[in-house]
């Protein structure tokens, strides 16, 4: 038997190198044990010798497996041992998704994925000191072991503010430069209610939507809105048909998700975060419907785009609007954004000419497009384009391969890929422009569908 002995829950590299070190060994799954060094016992069976050879498995597995050894269940470095020595002969193996390692392999790194945007969604912070020495404190009690993982989110999102998120697992700290992990202290340590307080409750019963609460709802501990929620969620549920605009006697909920985008794009009008801000006339935010069904999220602003200061205004604006009528959606229903909210170009002559934004440029105005959806809670979300696309999956992602298809986000929301209007326009064969047009609008048309379907689920 070999005991294998790791330097903490989420030492990765360790379980990394020890596995394939056992399997170079030819140690059988059921010959392992796995602990933490914290829970070891003073005496060890010698461990595998250094191996010699190598071997590969999916690029696939090792994200998977990278996601899945956060999750708190004891078994998960024995599971993903068993996976590994199973995929050197299947390779295919994570395609069988009613193999029972495989599906709880998947489960388990959902579970992380959804527990870390649940850290994103309900932690706020508390205002220690005042001024030069104030600092932000929040309190946060993960499911799993997320902190290192979610932690740079709140760096991107409070980069101007020193922060520290306490938890019985570990801490992080950011000092405006560099994000730190300590150990873990007790609730007791959490800071008590600050005059940031009261902010926050408002700030979350603007976003709550009651008409999607769920009627199984996780535990409560960790949401600080749950007192300000209690009235949305005791109190009378409007029901509104989305085939058909609002009308002045909107619901009151609807009225308060409009306050928490106006927020948003008042914070949004101000964003230094990369450099586009300083050429482009303004910065463009979406617009539309506040809880609408359907978010659309373009790529840039374009030149018209920037100078009215509204998304989709130009030529791109309009073919999208006769392509979403073509495919049975009133544009007054959906909310329309884009992935970066300033318009980047190079000058040629009296002309601006549109430039792709960059990766950088991509993460740095991210946060606006989750804020979005965290304040719209679409049932989809349509990437138009491949910036958009990068934005929505947080990583590169080809159009063709993708599109055509309904794909599950992190956070239960479902997600669509298509070409951005502007691919249209530019083609220059009218064959093609008609045949890629007919394309576009199929893909609407898919996403109509998934809607009317999701109606008559519910």
């Amino acid at each position: 038997m070999h005991h294998i002995t790791l330097d903490s829950e989420t030492d990765f590299d360790g379980w990394r190198k020890a596995a394939r070190a056992l399997a170079l060994n030819n140690v059988k799954p059921s010959d392992v044990t796995w602990r933490v060094a914290e829970d070891a016992p003073e005496l060890f069976a010698p461990a595998a010798p250094p191996p010699e050879g190598t071997f590969s498995v999916p690029a696939r597995f090792v994200e998977l497996a990278q996601t899945a050894i956060l999750h708190r269940n004891p078994e998960r470095f024995a599971l993903l041992y068993r996976l590994l020595w199973r995929l050197r002969g299947n390779h295919d193996l994570l395609d069988i998704t009613t193999d029972p390692d495989v599906a709880e392999l998947a489960a388990m790194a959902r579970a992380v994925r959804r527990d870390e945007h649940k850290m994103h969604a309900v932690v706020r912070f508390r205002e220690i000191g005042r001024e030069q020495k104030s600092h932000f404190v929040a309190w946060f009690e993960p499911e799993h072991h997320i902190v290192e993982l979610a932690a740079p989110f709140f760096a991107r999102r409070f980069a101007d503010m020193p922060w520290s998120i306490l938890t019985p697992d570990v801490c992080a700290h950011w000092d405006g430069h560099v994000v730190s992990i300590t150990p873990g202290v007790a609730k007791s340590e959490a800071p008590t209610a600050g005059r940031l307080e009261e902010t926050w409750r408002r700030y979350c019963a603007s976003i709550f939507n009651p008409a999607r609460l769920k009627m199984e709802m996780p535990s409560r501990r960790n949401l600080p809105q749950a007192s300000s929620v209690k009235p949305w969620i005791d109190g009378p549920m409007t029901a509104n048909a989305e085939t058909e605009p609002r009308t002045p006697q909107e619901p009151l909920m609807a009225r308060k998700h409009a306050d928490a985008i106006e927020t948003l794009r008042e914070e949004a009008a101000d964003c230094r975060a990369c450099p586009l801000y300083k050429n482009a006339t303004q910065t463009v935010f979406g617009e539309g419907r506040q809880t609408a069904r359907i978010m659309l999220v373009g790529e840039q602003p374009g030149d018209k785009e920037d100078l009215a200061g509204k998304p989709f205004v130009g030529p791109a604006g309009q073919m999208l609007d006769r392509a979403l009528e073509e495919a049975g959606i009133d544009r007054r229903t959906v909310y329309v954004t884009n992935a970066v909210k300033h318009f980047k170009f190079v000058p040629r002559g009296k002309i601006r000419l549109h430039q792709k934004p960059n990766t950088p440029e991509i993460k740095a105005c991210r946060q606006w497009y989750e804020r979005e959806l965290a304040a719209i809670q679409p049932e989809l979300v349509v990437a138009m384009g491949a910036t958009a696309a990068q934005s929505v999956f947080g990583k590169i992602t080809p159009i063709n391969k993708n599109r055509g298809h309904p794909i599950d986000l992190d956070d239960g929301t479902r997600a669509l890929v298509t070409v951005h209007p502007s691919y249209l326009l530019r083609l220059p064969d009218a064959d093609a422009k008609a045949r890629e047009y007919r394309r576009f609008v199929e893909d609407l048309m898919i996403a109509a569908d998934l809607l009317r379907r999701s109606a008559h689920a519910a």
